[in-house]
Order: structure tokens, then C-alpha cells, then sequence
């Protein structure tokens, strides 16, 4: 029997031709990092066990992104933490505020990860990857450490999902309408430690910066990776970028999978999650009576330069809602500055946006966009869960760029067609 390409890779990584579902290996790595909450925990792990280096300096990234700018003494604490560990041990790729970016949209554009890799790391959001088809997933801190000492991480081979998209989307739909709509299908723990494969002509027809976003929120359907199989997309956007070999690899047609779903989205239309859970998915006209106080438009689900470009469109020439706050967060800063380049940032202005540094900030009730008890923000994050964004009694909607920037102008959640036609 075949093996599917989440199998290719992780024996790639390992001793032996081959790996089975449910098998446990130590696999090597191609790259781990961690962010300024999780890290400095690792950190913390890695010295108490009297490992005086790191397995490869240039292997290994720190990311401060979180609660940076610092938002308090703790955050500067923490960031710190990161700045220390990163100069006393040499480690190449460690980005300063000014230069960082929120890391699943920094990582990949800065060439880092790619084709054929094994990625770990300490951020549940980390199986971002599989847009590359990289095998990519995260682990907790204390892995983390035993990871920056051995380049190593121990795994159980998960169980792989085939989910095939056919049709053709319509107009103001993409790739986080496609991830709402399955993990509406199969709940947040139907691929529960499962590696989720996308594929089917809607996936081979669909950009990458769409492809990032759908294995960005796997982990919302309980996975333990996403992955779509490279193609020319993929290699359009490692070529030049990429820092080390590609490894092209495709799942055989007689590998086995656990379950196979195939939809024909070619109906399908902007969706939105309802609180408090990323399944709770409906129809953006289901939804056209809530009202907002905040919309956020960003974070690593949906800040690349395509989702800016969509908002733009809507936003141009028109105003957002006086009763609601609009925060705008590019993912790195070079999107920032293309942003910059094609008139992007004076069309939020102009629409009375806040445009942030890059940040992860509001999506965890961090800083730059908390909520107070009894708002509601529509968010382009990947979470709504109680307390995600700040308050108890605070809600969070969940939906791609387009329907986000209409329901600014508007002030209550609302299709794209309704603004922009």
C-alpha cells in the first residue's frame, strides 16, 4: 500500500523507508521556533536541564510577536527573555520590532519553511505550513526545548483526512470560507490528531495566500497538521524565496485514509462563525442583524497582502461605521510596505481605520483591540472562543477580509455584494 504525503514526509525525517498511522517516531526537524509567550518557557526548560547549546543555530526562530510592541513590564520581561537567549547562542533568525512579523506569515515569506519540510513549532497555528506541503505542526515548550537540543521532536504518525473541493467559487469567497465550511461539516474535534489534506480542482485553482489561511485554522478541526500537495502555485512562490532544496512530494493513489470528504462548493458563499465556537458557521445573510463595536481585519489567518488588497477594494472611497472601531494589522512588515506602495494604508485612513504594526495582539485578547463586556467584534482571526478577544461577556464573529471590511462600512454583519457589488 501507497503512503500519503504527510507519510513521505515524516519517513523523509526519520530512520526507515516508510511510517504507518499510529506509529511513534523521533523525527529530525527543518526548522522549530517559538513565539514571546511560548519561547521563554522552552528557554526556561532548555538551561534547567544543563544543555550548554543548541543543536543548530540556524535552525531554530524566535519570534516576538505576541505582545509586542510590549504592551506591559511582563511582555518586556518576556521579550527580553528572547533577545538574550537569541544573542547568547547566535541564532540567525530572530527579528527585532521593526523587522518582526506575526510568525505563520513571516516564517514562509522569509523563505524558511518549504516543500518537503518538517516544522515544528510552539504555537498551536504552527500546522500554517502545509500551504507549502510541508508537514508542520505545533508542539508545547517543553518539546520546544528538547527540540532546540537535539533537533528532534518525538511524534505519533497521525491518521491522514482527504478533503476534495470541486467548483468554482464565487465572487467574495476564498479560502477562509472554504475552512469555516468544513470545519462547519465536521466539527472542532472531527479531524481530532489527524493530518488534513486538501486537494480537488478548487484547491489547485486557489491562491496561495488562500492556502495558508485553510491549513492556518486545521487546528480548529482538532488536526495535528493541514497540508495541500505542492503544485506550480507552490513552487511559484519558493522560487527565488526558498532558502534550502525543495522536496516535492505527492500522496499514491492506493494510500489510505481514515475518512474522504468531497464537496462542490460552487454554491457555496461567504460564511461566518458564530460564538462561541469556529463551527458554528452560518450564511453571512444569516447573520445581517448583529450589530459591531469592533471589526479587525489581520493576524496570521488573514493579514497577507491579498486579504489587504480585498479589504481595500470594499473600503475605498467610503467610510467605516461611526459606531465601530476598525483595526487593520499586516502580517510582516514587508506586507506593510507593499501596503504602503499600492495606496493601501491612505485607503484605510481615509476610511477612519487604525492600520497597526504587525501584531498578534487583538486575536488573543493580548492588547491593540480588547473588548469590554457586552461588544461584539467580526474578526478575520481564528478563534472565537469566550475570552478570546477579552471580555466573559465579549463575542467574537469569525470571516474572510471581504465580508469584514463591508460590515465595517455598514456597522452590522454584511455581504460583500451589499457594499461593493
Amino acid at each position: 500500500m501507497g503512503m500519503t504525503i504527510t507519510e513521505k514526509i515524516l519517513a523523509a525525517h526519520c530512520e526507515g523507508d516508510r511510517v504507518e498511522p499510529g506509529q511513534y517516531v523521533i523525527a529530525n526537524v527543518d526548522l522549530c521556533f517559538g513565539n514571546d509567550i511560548t519561547a521563554p518557557i522552552a528557554i526556561e526548560q532548555f538551561e534547567k536541564a544543563g544543555f550548554g547549546r543548541v543543536f543548530d543555530a540556524a535552525r531554530i526562530a524566535l519570534v516576538p510577536d505576541h505582545f509586542t510592541p510590549n504592551k506591559d513590564i511582563q511582555a518586556a520581561t518576556r521579550a527580553a527573555e528572547l533577545r538574550q537567549f537569541a544573542r547568547k547562542h547566535s541564532i540567525e533568525h530572530y527579528w527585532e520590532v521593526g523587522r518582526v512579523g506575526i510568525e505563520h506569515a513571516l516564517l514562509p515569506e522569509q523563505g524558511l519553511v518549504g516543500p518537503g519540510d518538517l516544522v515544528v513549532g510552539a504555537d498551536s497555528h504552527s500546522c500554517t505550513y502545509g500551504a507549502v506541503g510541508a508537514f508542520s505542526t505545533g508542539v508545547g515548550s517543553t518539546d520546544l526545548a528538547a527540540c532546540f537540543a537535539t533537533g528532534t521532536v518525538w511524534l505519533r504518525v497521525p491518521e491522514s483526512m482527504k478533503f476534495v473541493f470541486t467548483g468554482e467559487l464565487r465572487r467574495w469567497v476564498g479560502g477562509k470560507d472554504l475552512i469555516l465550511h468544513t470545519i462547519a461539516r465536521i466539527g472542532v474535534d472531527g479531524a481530532l490528531y489527524r493530518a488534513m489534506e486538501f486537494c480537488g480542482p478548487t484547491i489547485e485553482n486557489l491562491p496561495i495566500d488562500d492556502r495558508f489561511t485553510m491549513c492556518n485554522m486545521a487546528i480548529e478541526a482538532g488536526g495535528k497538521s493541514g497540508i495541500v500537495p505542492p503544485d506550480e502555485e507552490t513552487r511559484q512562490y519558493c522560487e527565488g524565496r526558498l532558502q534550502r532544496d525543495a522536496v516535492y512530494y505527492a500522496s499514491d493513489a492506493d494510500a489510505a485514509y481514515v475518512e474522504t470528504h468531497e464537496w462542490d462548493v460552487s454554491g457555496l458563499g461567504p460564511q461566518v462563525a458564530a460564538p462561541f465556537l469556529p463551527s458554528n458557521v452560518h450564511p453571512v445573510e444569516e447573520l445581517s442583524d448583529v450589530a459591531l463595536d469592533q471589526v479587525v481585519i489581520g493576524s496570521c489567518t488573514n493579514g497577507r497582502i491579498s486579504d489587504l488588497r480585498v479589504a481595500a477594494e470594499i473600503l475605498r472611497g467610503r467610510k467605516a461605521a461611526p459606531t465601530v472601531r476598525v483595526i487593520v494589522l499586516p502580517a510582516t512588515q514587508d506586507i506593510y510596505r507593499q501596503a504602503l506602495r499600492e495606496g493601501l494604508i491612505e485607503v484605510f485612513i481615509e476610511a477612519e481605520v487604525a492600520v497597526s504594526t504587525p501584531t498578534c495582539g487583538p486575536c488573543l485578547g493580548g492588547h491593540m483591540g480588547v473588548l469590554a463586556a457586552g461588544e461584539r467584534a467580526l474578526s478575520t482571526t481564528n478563534r472565537n472562543f469566550r475570552t478570546r478577544m477579552g471580555h466573559y461577556d465579549s463575542e467574537v464573529y469569525l470571516c474572510g477580509p471581504a465580508v469584514a471590511a463591508a460590515s465595517a462600512v455598514t456597522g452590522h454583519i454584511t455581504h460583500p455584494a451589499e457594499v461593493a457589488g
